[in-house]
């Protein structure tokens, strides 16, 4: 476990810069950036243009209708409207971007993540645009383009790969369905049986080409207790490539990471070299510029296997960073310049972990979560895009703000929450506690499971693996709202704090009914308050050793028996959030005489979220069981089942392959076996 300053850095001596195809390449040619134009969205490019205004360099934003005022926009020095909505008609447009840098005098195109980062006629045009590139060579970028080939490509260079069986037998088990054109988790499907094998081919090939444009897949041996490091490389035009750090992103939800952390904790200091020098290696075989990072899968056994290479600036880059005390955009900006990088890589200090924030329910199969976003609040002010260690030891990256909408246009990640620490165990306490006291009022996020996951015995124990949520769903996955019937006592007291007069509401000089409210938890049970404030205090129907402390709008405090529970409170409409030490609970106040209303039919499906419908599993007549798949919505970048409620037959169904449809769109009806 690294603690202190460790020292990973050699010296890389410069060597002929040598393009793809093998051909030595010209020295880069000296330029200045003026203007830099993102092409993407969210906290990517604000943390892009937080370096350019660091270094002189104005700022340009692009932005469909649903971004119009999303703070990227709001800090640019220059918003470009791409109009529409979806990323097939916005963010994925090269010409609408091409258009929008011109017309802006951008000089420079800043790639970000996702969209078209790793695009090479993408790259190619910008450059055809007389723009500058803020990216690897067009030909890196599509030689890592196809995993496939990227595999042969490092095979030739002496970089370990995992092989592809072509004919996979019993002894191949289990497998790893893979998109070739693609990653995050688009296209992937784990087989653990050969009779599973064709239809997750199907599956995978149809994802892939609605994702990537390519229905290619392969197929690799799949390790359940592997772990997923990646080393961080910056590499110029002059021949110097720096392996700059590893970092592990283990923690994964359907393949796509969830928790990383710098340096890869737990790996012998053998490995370690061996890992960077076959990074550098790859970089090398494919004359790679600018910065990118090479994945490996790392067996139980020390070997390890690469993966694929990412061309372009990591989401979870800000964990380097910290470590480090480099800036990675600034030395992207630096080699699109024609510069030069320092021959040394700099030592590793400390731990920094990063979790993802999103707008999702665990709970639920992930399931994405949409609506206003109404506080995004961490303790100790952490400072946004720092590379380095605050005062604090946190650094938040978010591309939301109060007042933003979660949509379901883009990911669900609503932030990064970072935490920097001299050891590891430091930094997972610090970010657990941080997420713990955040104050998140608005969709529904994974934030308990990542507190619980960061102090997970085995996570402490560096004991990792692509596995370990789902090994240790159990723990992590529990009912969040334990705290809800003190809390709605507690909403109960505020609320009525809002309409007190001189006397406190509720009390009476005789003996009367008690007050009465209902609330609704997030998970949908329904609970009712009943209370009296008289002379001798606070009497709460269920809660006789409570004593009301202090009520005001935002703030509640409550006795029980010796423990004293701090509630700060805040109302948006019919939704209230409280916040205590025991967690957060969100409750909706509910009718006391609700109207009738008509009840949904038993077996009903109704859509939890607006999406797209995009592949059938059953048709009517079928007889289904309890948990199978009837179809599959697509929402935020993600495909969600929707599966039957019961055993018994699918009597309808009411949609297909493309019908757009809305939260509480009544899909199909499972009729139940008697």
């Amino acid at each position: 476990m690294p603690t202190g300053t460790t020292d990973q850095g050699d010296k890389h001596v410069q060597q002929p810069a040598t393009a793809a195809d093998g051909r030595e390449q010209a020295p880069p040619q000296r330029r200045t950036i003026r203007s830099v134009l993102v092409a993407n969205r969210g906290e990517i490019a604000r943390r892009v243009f937080r370096t350019c205004r660091e270094l002189g360099i104005a700022t340009v934003a692009v932005h469909s209708d649903p971004d119009g005022d999303a703070p990227h926009v709001r800090e640019a020095d220059t918003a470009v409207r791409l109009p529409g909505a979806a990323p097939a008609d916005t963010y994925l447009r090269a010409d609408l971007l091409i258009a929008a840098a011109r017309a802006a005098g951008a000089d420079a195109v800043h790639p970000g993540y996702g969209f078209l980062s790793e695009n090479a006629e993408f790259a190619q045009a910008v450059l055809d645009a007389g723009l500058t590139w803020i990216g690897p060579p067009p030909a890196a970028i599509a030689a890592m383009g196809s995993k496939t080939e990227a595999k042969r490509l490092m095979a030739a260079a002496g970089v370990p790969v995992l092989s592809a069986p072509e004919r996979p037998g019993e002894a191949d088990l289990p497998l790893l369905v893979k998109a070739a054109a693609g990653g995050g988790g688009r296209g992937m499907r784990i087989v653990r049986t050969l009779a599973e094998l064709p239809g997750a081919l199907a599956a995978a090939r149809t994802e892939a080409a609605k994702a990537f444009g390519s229905d290619e897949v392969f197929c690799e041996p799949y390790l359940p207790a592997g772990r997923h490091v990646e080393v961080q490389l910056m590499a110029d035009g002059y021949g110097t490539v720096l392996a700059l750090g590893d970092r592990d992103c283990s923690l994964q939800r359907r393949h796509q990471k969830v928790i990383e952390e710098a340096p890869a904790p737990g790996i012998a200091d053998t490995t370690r070299r061996d890992l960077h020098a076959a990074a550098v290696a790859a970089a090398r075989a494919i004359g790679y510029t600018g910065a990118g990072t090479a994945e490996f899968l790392l067996a139980p056994d020390g070997r390890f296997f690469f993966l694929e290479m990412n061309t372009r600036l990591q989401v979870e880059h800000p964990v380097t960073e910290c470590v480090t005390g480099l800036d990675l955009v600034a030395l992207q900006l630096a080699v699109a310049e024609g510069g030069h990088l320092p021959e040394q890589t700099p030592p590793t200090t400390g731990c920094a972990i990063e979790a993802r924030l999103y707008a999702e329910d665990p709970d639920q199969d992930w399931q994405p979560q949409t609506g206003p976003l109404h506080l995004i609040e961490l303790p100790g002010e952490p400072v946004e895009f720092t590379t380095r260690a605050t005062p604090t030891g946190l650094r938040l990256d978010s591309g939301v703000g109060a007042g933003s909408t979660v949509t379901v246009h883009y990911d669900a990640m609503l932030a990064k929450v970072i935490a920097w620490a001299p050891t590891r165990p430091a930094a997972a306490r610090l970010l657990a506690d941080a997420l713990t006291r955040a104050r998140l009022h608005g969709p529904r996020t994974n934030r308990d499971l990542l507190t619980r996951a960061l102090r997970h015995p085995a996570f402490l124990d560096a004991r990792l693996h692509t596995g370990f949520l789902d090994e240790h769903a159990a723990v992590l996955t529990v009912p969040a709202d334990k705290d809800a019937p003190l809390a709605a006592l507690a909403a109960a007291l505020a609320d009525a704090a809002t309409r007190r007069t001189e006397l406190p509401s509720g009390w009476r000089n005789l003996p009367s009914q008690p007050q009465v409210k209902r609330y609704r938890t997030a998970d949908g049970a329904e609970s009712e308050v009943r209370y009296r404030i008289t002379r001798d205090g606070l009497q709460a129907e269920g809660h006789p050793d409570t004593v009301l402390v202090e009520a005001a709008e935002d703030r509640v405090v409550l006795a029980v028996g010796a423990l004293r529970r701090s509630y700060r409170v805040a109302r948006y409409g019919p939704v209230v959030h409280l916040d205590s030490a025991a967690g957060a609970t969100a409750l909706t106040a509910l009718d006391r005489f609700p109207d009738p209303v008509l009840h949904t039919e038993p077996g009903a499906l109704l859509a939890p979220m607006p999406g797209t419908v995009v592949r059938l599993g059953a048709a009517v007549g079928d007889r289904v069981t309890a948990g199978q798949p009837l179809l599959w919505l697509e929402a935020m970048k993600m495909e969600h089942r929707i599966t039957a409620p019961t055993d018994g037959t699918l009597t309808d169904l009411l949609v297909g392959p493309g019908h757009q449809v809305e939260p509480g769109t009544l899909l199909a009806v499972v009729a139940e076996t008697a």
